[in-house]
Order: structure tokens, then C-alpha cells, then sequence
């Protein structure tokens, strides 16, 4: 399985030829300028929520791609006005697709839509596919229903925020992976605003202190999961 990070919480991931792409936010992103979205192909795309952050490239990229876009019932409903029409719906519960099971999971934040409409509930994601099991948590704080799980999966990384003020931080991600009982993460959204800047060194040295793994590959960069 292969990781290509585009910043904030931008990401595709790609196993046994199909391919993954979450939160598509990458041209109103300045660290991110070097990307060209026009290059990006995409199976399946993954919304987590209705921000602006995390839905600024979605149209064009499912028009541009004619992925199977698939996010919480009133974010699709945002993006059906929008003309997008490869649409899968779904509301904290689980489905078996061709590539294997995908299951929305909650998530504490908030979510509107960028016309101002009701983005209903955030989530995250567990994606079972090609022997391998992800959690991408979304935006969330610290909660005890991560715990959950830990009881369903065995989880292979964990993709979580690490930014703070919005999110999580690199001490509650550390308290997640306890909870969700897995040591491997991949951090995202961080350093995209200054409200959000992490010392990345630090955070990696405070992951490498429990006997866990933190991984921060630069934007545009793969890495082998």
C-alpha cells in the first residue's frame, strides 16, 4: 500500500491499484502550490466533513477524476448541487464495496458545507482493504469512543491530527493511539496555518519515547505502508 500526502488533511492512498483520495484540499493551499491537481488520479474519493479545508478540490477533482465521491448524507447533498453525480452516501455505518469494507466512524467537531448549509455529523474512516487496516480519524478531539476501536480492529496505522486548536494534538494523538491500541500514525493537519504549527522534530522524538512510530512525509512525497 502506498501514501502520497497534499498537505493539511489531504491524502491518496493506493492498494492493489485502486486508489484512495481523502479531504481533497490542495490549490487554496500555499505549502501545497508545487502540487498539480490536474496529475491526480482517483478511484474513490473520501469526504470527511463539510469544511472548506477539506472540500475546497472535491468538484473538480470528481469531475476531473469521475470518482466515486462518498461522505456524510448532507455534504453529498452539497456536492450534488454542485453537479457532482458519482455519489455514495453514508451515516456512521458500515459497507462492503468492491475493494473491500469501509466503515464511518464518529468523530468531535463540526461541519458546514463552504454555501454556509448544514453539513450534518464529521467522521473518520476504518478502510479494510488489500489485507490492510487504516483508521483515518478526520477532525477530532480526543474521545473515549476511539476506544471502540480497538474491540473491532486490528489496526494497522492510524492517520490522525496533530495540529491542536481544531484538532487533536501530538500529546492527545499519543493518548488515541492507546485507545485505539496501534502505534503506527501518520499525522495530519498541521502547519497549514500558524494556529496549527508543530515543532515536527519534537513531535517525532515524543512518539519515539513510547516505543511508537510518528511519520510526517513532505507534502507531494509517497511512502510504503
Amino acid at each position: 500500500m502506498k501514501y502520497t500526502y497534499y498537505g493539511q488533511s489531504c491524502f491518496l492512498l493506493e492498494a492493489d491499484g485502486v486508489k484512495f483520495l481523502f479531504d481533497p484540499f490542495i490549490t487554496p493551499n500555499p505549502l501545497a502550490k508545487h502540487i498539480d491537481i490536474k496529475t491526480i488520479e482517483a478511484d474513490y474519493i473520501l469526504v470527511s466533513h463539510g469544511h472548506g479545508d477539506h472540500v475546497a478540490d472535491l468538484v473538480a477533482l470528481a469531475q476531473q477524476t469521475k470518482a466515486k465521491v462518498i461522505g456524510m448524507v448532507e455534504v453529498m447533498a452539497w456536492a450534488a448541487k454542485q453537479g457532482v453525480t458519482n455519489i455514495h452516501e453514508m451515516n456512521f455505518g458500515k459497507h462492503k464495496f468492491d475493494f473491500g469494507t469501509l466503515r464511518m466512524v464518529w468523530a468531535t467537531h463540526s461541519s458546514s458545507n463552504p454555501d454556509g448549509s448544514y453539513g450534518g455529523n464529521p467522521a473518520g474512516y476504518v478502510l479494510e482493504t488489500a489485507g490492510k487496516v487504516i483508521y483515518f480519524a478526520g477532525d477530532t478531539s480526543l474521545n473515549a469512543d476511539m476506544s471502540l476501536l480497538a474491540d473491532l480492529y486490528k489496526l494497522d496505522y492510524a492517520i490522525l491530527p496533530i495540529g491542536g486548536n481544531y484538532t487533536m494534538d501530538v500529546d492527545d494523538a499519543l493518548v488515541a493511539t492507546k485507545l485505539i491500541n496501534c502505534d503506527k500514525v501518520i499525522g495530519v493537519h498541521y502547519n497549514t496555518f500558524p494556529v496549527i504549527e508543530i515543532n515536527t522534530e519534537e513531535a517525532v522524538a515524543k512518539f519515539q519515547r513510547e516505543n511508537k512510530q510518528l511519520l510526517l512525509p513532505a507534502i507531494g512525497d509517497t511512502i510504503e505502508l
